[in-house]
């Protein structure tokens, strides 16, 4: 009697069962989180380049941990795939400006792979004490591979190189793109975890002490960042150690956007010669000082001055008017048959000297990689009818006494292709560059941002003379004092810091990025190891 009494108080207590979910409601579950994934990817879009908005990468990553936490790894897999388009195909939108859709969606779609591999990832260790510290390390794992394969990697969009004008920036000094990448990713992911402690969202099982742990390692998320990035603040300085050097990067402009200036190669040759010697006439009127070297951009004379006596001649001129070595951005193919995108240093009394092969050359830009398998699908491949070869050797010129480190356009999204240009003695960078293929989107001002954070990371001046804009003169650190306008004709010459001293980031090079991809790798077996265990003991 009593017992039964028991059942229909508890029965009464606990009121009717509740009826099954709708199908509207089931459904309704599962597209909130995917709209929010996306739409979070977005976010963190708009934190790049050309706009300004760095912070939003933090509220970007603090819903994507929303998103995330707590969810099965396939949910993971499907989120993170979400958040990587809502962010790549936006930002990567320039690859289709001039050879349609449909490299600009594969491209998206094959690098957002990656991001989704992170999402299971971070879905496994969210239950790990310390989850922001795991799931950032994740992250920085996921930009090392992405930034490596296949094809030698695609590094485009990695965190950093949208923190140009952020509070974090120093950071690149100490530990390069990873750690300022790690740091910004970690402070987002930290934020989730600060509004989730404080509404409650914890194990109710979990002991006063370990939720104060929580709430600890939430905070310190945070602040360990920002503070770390305040602290590495003295590790930036535009104090001159090796003196200075007037340096003139020459932006000639092109008669036509798009792929066709590749038409008009003698055109775009004369529009830098030509320019050059307007700088020299500038020069003898005292209207601006005598550069002691002066940088042509990528491409700027894609015909070849070694064959080309018309060529030879006409770089020669400019040589001479101006008075200073120059470096020439040429297209240049050996008696082998081998074509190189080359650097040519072009010195007033002694002609070219010397030269620099671009190591990291673009696939399906510069070359066409499993060629007949990709024409299969696509005619555009006759478009590329040579693939380039790659350099071997970092290019450092030793312009007027000055070391001139060199990194060729696209491999300025590689901390390598920079770094060692400094480890071999460059005082300054030098990024020459062709965007006249991309016309007016947002490459230009992306890329830019990369040369930004390349200044701080090594110290040093970069220049990034364009061949129709945007040409800039950045400080070591990370200001643009001077840059051109989109498709104009200009120059710029600025006395600009020398430097040899070495950051933390140059002189550690790959070891932080190892470190956090072996946490992350750690933070993940631990994770996976205590899944198992759970499972064997149910």
């Amino acid at each position: 009697m009593t017992a039964t009494t028991t059942s229909v108080d508890e029965s009464e207590q606990l009121g009717p069962r509740p009826a099954p979910a709708s199908r509207k409601a089931r459904v309704l579950r599962a597209l909130v989180p995917a709209a929010t994934a996306a739409l979070s990817g977005v976010l963190l879009y708009v934190s790049f380049p050309p706009r300004t908005l760095w912070w939003l990468a933090l509220p970007a990553f603090a819903v994507f941990a929303w998103c995330l936490h707590g969810r099965s790894w396939k949910a993971g897999l499907g989120l993170g795939y979400l958040f990587g388009l809502g962010f790549l195909l936006p930002l990567l939108v320039w690859t289709g400006v001039e050879v349609g859709p449909g490299p600009w969606l594969a491209l998206a779609a094959i690098e957002a792979m990656f991001v989704a591999l992170v999402g299971a990832g971070i879905t496994a260790v969210s239950r790990l004490p310390g989850f922001p510290f795991w799931a950032a390390a994740l992250w920085t794992a996921g930009e090392a591979a992405r930034a490596r394969v296949p094809f030698s990697g695609f590094p485009w969009g990695k965190i950093a190189f949208g923190q140009a004008d952020g509070v974090f920036l120093p950071l690149a000094a100490l530990g390069g793109t990873p750690v300022l990448g790690f740091a910004v990713v970690l402070c987002g992911f930290g934020l989730y975890e600060i509004v989730r402690q404080v509404r409650g969202v914890r194990d109710p099982h979990s002991t006063g002490t370990v939720r104060r742990g929580a709430a600890a390692a939430a905070l310190l998320s945070v602040v360990v960042p920002v503070v770390g990035a305040f602290a590495a603040r003295p590790l930036v300085s535009d104090d001159a150690e090796d003196g200075t050097a007037t340096v003139a990067a020459i932006q000639g402009n092109v008669p036509q956007a798009g792929l066709e200036f590749n038409a008009q190669r003698r055109a775009v040759l004369d529009h830098h010669v030509r320019e050059t010697e307007r700088l020299a006439d500038r020069v003898k009127a005292g209207k601006a000082k005598q550069p002691d070297f002066v940088l042509w951009p990528e491409n700027s004379s894609d015909i070849d001055p070694f064959t080309n006596p018309d060529a030879h001649a006409a770089i020669e001129r400019a040589v001479k008017a101006i008075g200073a070595p120059i470096s020439v951005g040429g297209v240049v193919e050996t008696k082998d048959g081998k074509l190189f995108n080359e650097q040519i240093l072009w010195d007033p009394k002694k002609g070219p000297t010397d030269t620099y092969d671009k190591r990291q050359i673009q696939p399906f830009g510069e070359y066409i990689p499993l060629r007949s398998v990709v024409g299969f699908f696509s005619s555009d491949v006759g478009m590329v009818r040579q693939d380039f070869s790659r350099g071997t050797e970092p290019g450092v010129f030793t312009m007027a006494g000055t070391k001139v480190g060199l990194a060729t356009c696209y491999e300025a999204a590689f901390d390598w292709a920079v770094r060692d240009t400094v480890t071999h003695g460059a005082q300054l960078i030098s990024v020459p560059s062709n965007n006249a293929t991309f016309d007016r989107s947002e490459m230009t001002y992306q890329q830019l941002a990369m040369s930004r954070i390349r200044a701080v990371e090594h110290s040093r001046t970069v220049t990034v003379p364009v061949t129709s804009g945007v040409s800039a003169i950045i400080m070591p650190d990370g200001r643009v004092s001077q840059k051109t306008k989109w498709f104009t004709a200009d120059s710029l010459v600025e006395e600009v810091p020398l430097r040899s001293s070495q950051t933390p980031a140059t002189r550690f090079g790959t070891l932080p990025e190892g470190i956090l991809v072996l946490i992350a790798a750690g933070g993940l077996a631990w994770a996976v190891t205590g899944a198992v265990r759970a499972k064997r003991a149910r």
